[in-house]
Order: structure tokens, then sequence, then C-alpha cells
């Protein structure tokens, strides 16, 4: 997947700034694809030039006015294009297992900071990830939209990637327990 087709959902999804895309990708599209500002900002500017979104200025008070990006004709095709090709499955590139493996001929228990902090790391992300589907979709303050496609189809993502985050903890569980009972016995 190219960035261009996670700002183009993004833009179908409502309409914004360059600013308010790079929050969204820090709050919800950055479950599954991840960008700088500087990143978005270089793409959207390609992405204009070839036609594929249009540009308005939005007057503000007591600030320079901002640009709102929209999906333009060219871009929802493009959009449509690339949603009707196949893709191959992704391939896993884990530098933890490999570092995990090679400890075999070094000090294993050497790893298990590494292994706690990255245990952590994904216990904060799913943290995130279970407020956010919380506030976006099974709490008090959730929109109600049963049949929306969007918002069940985001909804979708969200889970996968919660129950991404939930495997990968229980298998870091199984590393630590693995690293610390080796450690024991030498």
């Amino acid at each position: 997947m190219a960035l261009e087709h996670a700002i183009l959902v993004s833009l179908l999804e409502k309409p914004g700034s360059g600013y308010e895309l790079a929050r969204r990708f820090e709050r919800s599209i950055g479950y599954f694809w991840t960008a700088t500002h500087q990143q978005i900002y270089r793409v959207l500017k390609r992405m204009e030039g070839d036609g594929w979104i249009d540009v308005r200025e939005v007057p503000q008070q007591g600030r320079p006015d901002k640009k709102e990006y929209s999906v333009a004709g060219p871009g929802r095709a493009a959009l449509s294009g690339w949603l009707h090709e196949p893709i191959e499955p992704e391939s896993v590139r884990h530098d933890l297992a490999v570092k995990i493996r090679g400890a075999a001929f070094d000090d294993p228990a050497a790893l298990i900071r590494e292994v706690e902090r990255h245990h952590r790391a994904h216990s904060d992300r799913l943290a995130h990830y279970l407020a956010g589907e919380l506030r976006d979709f099974t709490g008090p303050e959730a929109p109600a939209a049963p049949g929306d496609a969007g918002q069940e189809l985001q909804h979708v993502v969200l889970r996968g990637g919660i129950a991404y985050e939930r495997m990968t903890i229980a298998w870091l569980d199984d590393v630590l327990a693995t690293l610390h009972r080796l450690r024991a016995g030498h």
C-alpha cells in the first residue's frame, strides 16, 4: 500500500487540512499505517499536482487561512483501481525474533530487559487501541450508526489491531518465561 491510498481513504472519510490528516494518522489510521507530518505534506502536494485531490482555502479568525483537502474524481478512480488489485500477503520482518534466536549463541538472559521493553510498548498500544474502541465504537459516547459501512470497517480494522497486540503480548510472555527459565538453569 502506498501512503497515497491511506490518505485517499482518510479524506473520503472526512475532508481536512494537512494538520488534521496528520492527527488522524496519529489517532486512528496509525493503527495500520504510519506516516510523519513531512511525508503527509509531501504526498499531498504530489497528489494535488496529479489531480487526485482538490484544495480549497478556508479562512480562519486570527490565524492564517488553512488548506482543506478533499478527494477529486481521479483520486477516487485511483483508489478504486487499487482496491481491485490483488496484493500479496505481508511477510513478517521481526528483528526481535532474530535477536531471540541469536541469544542461543550468547547470554539469553541479556535479552530480558529488551523483551520487557517490547512488552510495555505493546501493552501501551493495546491500552490505546482499547480506549479508542471504547471512545469510538462501544462506549456511551460512541456514535450509534449500525449499518454504517465506514464505521463497521474502521472497527474491524481496529479489532484486528487489538487481536494482534494481544497475540504479541502473549508471545512476549512466553519469551520472557523461556528466558527466565534458561537463566535459572545456568
